[in-house]
This record gives C-alpha cells, sequence and structure tokens, in this order.
C-alpha cells in the first residue's frame, strides 16, 4: 500500500520536472516584455534549463547510486524548489536565466534518482509495468498540461506564477519523502564521480550555443564570438580527453563503436531540434502577431501534446511491425510535413487554425513515434549494464537537441525579422521570420531521416565486453 502512495510523490516529481519546460513557454511573451529579453536572447530561459538538465543526468544517476536514491531525490526537490522561487522573484535576464540552470540542475537530480526509487520499490514482476506506466503517463501529462495551465496561471496571475506554483508541490516532497521512500543504494556503484566531465561538456555546450546567439548579434568575426566558440571547442575537446582516461568515465567513448546506438542518439537530437523551436515560435505568433491573451493563448496548443502521447502509444506497434528505422523515418517525415503546413500562417490570422491544427497533430504524433523507435534502436544496441548508459545518452541527446535547435534557428528567425522590419509592417516581418525557421527545421528533420537510412539499419550491439572504457562497476547505471 504505501510504496504505491510513495510511487504517487514520485510521479508528482516527475509531473513538475515536465511541466516547467511547457509551462514557462505561454509566459515567454510576457516574460520578455517585462525583463527586456532580446527576441534571439529569449531562447535562453529554455535553453538555460535544458542545458544543466540534460548536461548533469548522466552524473546525477551515479550520484544517486552512489549516494542513497532517496537522499539525492529530497536534495534536488530542495534545489528545484529554491530555484523555483528565485525564478519568480528574478528582476532582470540574468537573473532568471541562473535561476533556470539550478532548476535544471535541481531536475537533473530528480528524476534519475525518482526513477530509481521506483525500480527499487516495485521489483521485477511485482507490478512494475504498472507502475511505469502511471510514471510515463505522468511525464505525458506534465507537457500535455503545461501549455494550458502556463495560460491560465500567466493570465490571471502574472509570469511569476509559473515559477511560484512549484513551491508547495516541492515542499512538501521534501518534508514526506523520508516518511514515504526506502533509501537505496548500489554498493557496486564507482565510488568518485566523473564531475570534471559532466561540467566540461556542459559548459562546452553552453559557450556553443552563446557562440552562436553572437553571430547573429555581434557577427561571426567578433573577438567575443570568436572567444566563444573557440573556448567550447576547447572544452568539448578536453571532455573527450577526460573521458578516454578517466577511470570512471561519464560516458565511455567505446559505446559509440556501435553505428545503431550513435544513429539514435542522432536522431534523438535532431527530434527536439526540429520541434521545440517551431513551438516555440508559434507561442509567439498566437500571442504578438494574433493578439492572444495567455489564456486563450495556452488552448491553441494541446493538441500538439495529446498527439504526442498519442504517437507514443502507436509507436511500439510500428516498431514491432515496422522495425525502429521505418519507424523514424516516418516519424521525421511527419515533423517535416508539420512543419511545412506552418507555413501557411499570415500576420492577418485568417484561418490560422487550417495551418497550425494540422501541423500540430503531424508533429506530436511524429515525435511521439520516432521517439519511441530511436529509444528503442538505441537501446538495443547496448548490452547488460551499458542499457541504462544508453537510456541516460538518448535522454540527454533530446536536451541537447532542443538547446542546438533554439541555438540555430532563434537567431535565425530574429535576423530575418530584422532585415525586413526596416521595409514592411512588424508583423509582416515576424512572420517572415518564423517563416525562415520553420524552413530550418525541415532541414533539421530531413538531416534527422538521412541519419535513420544511414546509422540505424544494421543492428550492431556493442556490450561490456566489447568497451574496453565500460569497466564492470557501471552495472549500476541501468538502475539510474
Amino acid at each position: 500500500m504505501w510504496r504505491w502512495v510513495a510511487l504517487g510523490l514520485l510521479c508528482v516529481a516527475q509531473f513538475m520536472v515536465v511541466l516547467d519546460a511547457t509551462i514557462v513557454a505561454i509566459a515567454l511573451p510576457e516574460i520578455q516584455a517585462e525583463l527586456g529579453f532580446s527576441r534571439s536572447g529569449l531562447q535562453w530561459v529554455i535553453s538555460a534549463y535544458t542545458l544543466a538538465f540534460g548536461g548533469f543526468l548522466l552524473l546525477a544517476g551515479r550520484a544517486a547510486d552512489l549516494w542513497g536514491r532517496r537522499r539525492l531525490f529530497v536534495v534536488g526537490l530542495a534545489v528545484f524548489s529554491v530555484a523555483s522561487l528565485a525564478c519568480g522573484l528574478a528582476a532582470s535576464p540574468l537573473a532568471l536565466v541562473l535561476g533556470r540552470i539550478a532548476q535544471g540542475l535541481g531536475a537533473a537530480i530528480v528524476a534519475p534518482s525518482a526513477l530509481s526509487s521506483l525500480t527499487a520499490a516495485f521489483p521485477e514482476g511485482e507490478g512494475r509495468g504498472r507502475a511505469l506506466g502511471v510514471w510515463t503517463a505522468a511525464a505525458a501529462g506534465g507537457g500535455a498540461t503545461g501549455w494550458l495551465l502556463g495560460g491560465l496561471v500567466t493570465g490571471s496571475l502574472g509570469w511569476e506564477w509559473v515559477f511560484f506554483i512549484n513551491l508547495p508541490v516541492g515542499l512538501l516532497g521534501v518534508a514526506i519523502a523520508p516518511v514515504l521512500i526506502s533509501e537505496t543504494r548500489d554498493d557496486t556503484a564507482p565510488r568518485r564521480l566523473d564531475l570534471a566531465g559532466a561540467v566540461s561538456v556542459t559548459a562546452g555546450l553552453t559557450l556553443l550555443v552563446y557562440g552562436i546567439t553572437l553571430v547573429q548579434e555581434v557577427g561571426l568575426t567578433a573577438p567575443a564570438t570568436l572567444a566563444s566558440l573557440g573556448s567550447s571547442v576547447a572544452l568539448l575537446a578536453g571532455f573527450v580527453v577526460v573521458e578516454r582516461w578517466v577511470r570512471h568515465p561519464l560516458v565511455p567513448l567505446g559505446v559509440f563503436r556501435s553505428r545503431v546506438l550513435l544513429g539514435a542518439n542522432l536522431v534523438a537530437l535532431t527530434l527536439t531540434a526540429a520541434t521545440t523551436p517551431p513551438m516555440l515560435l508559434c507561442t509567439l505568433y498566437v500571442q504578438q502577431v494574433l493578439g492572444y491573451p495567455p489564456a486563450q493563448a495556452g488552448l491553441v496548443f494541446p493538441p500538439f501534446n495529446l498527439a504526442v502521447i498519442g504517437g507514443s502509444l502507436l509507436g511500439p506497434r510500428l516498431v514491432a511491425r515496422a522495425g525502429p528505422r521505418l519507424t523514424m523515418v516516418c516519424g521525421l517525415l511527419a515533423i517535416a510535413t508539420g512543419a511545412m503546413c506552418f507555413l501557411g500562417i499570415s500576420p492577418h490570422g485568417g484561418g490560422y487554425l487550417y495551418y497550425l491544427i494540422p501541423a500540430f497533430v503531424l508533429m506530436g504524433s511524429g515525435l511521439g513515434c520516432a521517439s519511441v523507435a530511436s529509444t528503442a534502436s538505441g537501446t538495443a544496441a547496448a548490452d547488460g549494464g551499458l542499457q541504462g548508459l544508453a537510456s541516460g545518452l538518448l535522454n540527454s541527446a533530446a536536451q541537447i537537441g532542443t538547446v542546438l535547435g533554439l541555438a540555430i534557428l532563434i537567431p535565425l528567425s530574429a535576423a530575418r525579422t530584422e532585415t525586413l522590419a526596416r521595409t514592411i509592417p512588424a508583423d509582416a516581418a515576424l512572420v517572415e521570420g518564423f517563416r525562415v525557421a520553420f524552413l530550418g527545421a525541415v532541414a533539421i528533420a530531413a538531416c534527422g531521416i538521412a541519419t535513420s537510412i544511414l546509422l540505424t539499419g544494421k543492428k550492431d550491439q556493442i556490450d561490456e565486453s566489447k568497451s574496453q572504457q565500460a569497466k564492470p562497476k557501471e552495472r549500476s547505471m541501468s538502475k539510474s
């Protein structure tokens, strides 16, 4: 009985972590207007969160195995709650971005420790299937609810409350988790954590995104741009060196000998890179061009998340019948077609639902199906204890895809808008900028299709015996 109550707490925490990605999206126009974000800088409200989340996910999973899953779950909730308060109180773009980084770090600690606690509470064959089903539904529900709840909260209380609503849930979780959740750990987990690897890859990606943003703002040859991109290259190269020589690497480089695993991660990256920027731009279109208030704007977007849920349910059947590669190709084709539908929007808004709703359904269902297929392909390419690593890599790749997609397409859209704003009305310039980004999403989806065809066709498993850097003690990652 009590373990099901504990499952409820774990699912509420996961719901909150996923909710925080979409609930903020509807509030972005008000955040931009009040805090003074630039059009290209607005992406950092989302990118800061996803960078920290994706960059520290694997490290947090290992820390939970080593130091205790319940303990890390409570720490993660506390960090997430305090960071949410800081975000709501932010009075400048920098303060909000720093708060979002802390939120992402808290989310990275919560997610793997909660899932590990779930699998410890529900051993194989003792209700684990039902428990994981509830967990998955909570995650999907968080994404679907965010658009609607974000509009209602922003419209009635203000943008600050999309962060403040996390506080009662987080504080209650911190208070009751020690009572409901049993402490578990993995005695075979490595005694040392690869903090250098996590910091170098996250800092390298952050500087890469910042450098890409500076290209649009000050030019490619500007000293700040060159310094940012050069530092990014140095840090990412340093990450490779660290992973090659450290005793217990965060990411054993030997796993990428599998073309299938590499391809699955690249597909996971392109999926979010091709879908997140268009959805963000649609929130700006509905509010800034069509003039919808946040509460009404939130009602436009649930079809996307409902389609993601439907695609996720359909995905396993398609994988079983057609195979992962064809399912990924079909999903990416649906995403590309949906992005093409977005091109029909106009500054006058006439018949916009005829373009937006079909595009949401196509992109959402394609994302759901292809995500299931890339996960199935990636985890099947890893054997034994490396399956946990493969799952973590796929989740991190999806977060990184979101960040890179925003970093490339949002500044591209802003540059096009600024160029045209001198000669045509502001709304028309905005729409033309959005269209450039939609075409960019089509190009990214096309890259994903090519990757699926070239890299994910032949099954070539990588197991622990084939990976020189994968130590036997790292089997604990399969639980995180």
